[in-house]
């Protein structure tokens, strides 16, 4: 068993980030997402599949090239090599769990 609180990982940009391979060299990596309006990563790819589940808030979502919103309640399974982003939109923040089924993150950002 392993445990570690939210606060003692690392935080960058909107993320804190459970990398794995570095905590209990578990298989899977998680950002713990909360995006301010407007905000979120452009587009991006990862040789893995991932799994985004949507705990607060809306977004708008780029997924090889189609455009779509999604909100609390949504789980959003991104295949390996496909392209996404997404952003923040409405007045509250966008708070989502981002499962990586990998043991470290490898993203290819695209612009």
């Amino acid at each position: 068993m392993y445990r570690i609180h939210q606060q003692h990982l690392p935080f960058e940009g909107s993320s804190h980030r459970f990398v794995g391979a570095e905590n209990g060299d578990v298989k899977v990596s998680v950002f713990l997402l909360s995006a301010l309006p407007g905000r979120g990563p452009g587009p991006h790819r990862h040789p893995y599949d991932e799994v985004q589940i949507v705990r607060e808030g809306r977004g708008l979502w780029t997924v090889n090239g189609e455009e779509f919103e999604a909100g609390a309640g949504d789980i959003l399974v991104i295949k390996a090599g496909e392209v996404h982003g997404f952003r923040c939109i409405g007045d509250a923040p966008l708070v989502q769990v981002d499962v990586h089924l990998s043991p470290r993150f490898i993203q290819e950002n695209l612009r």
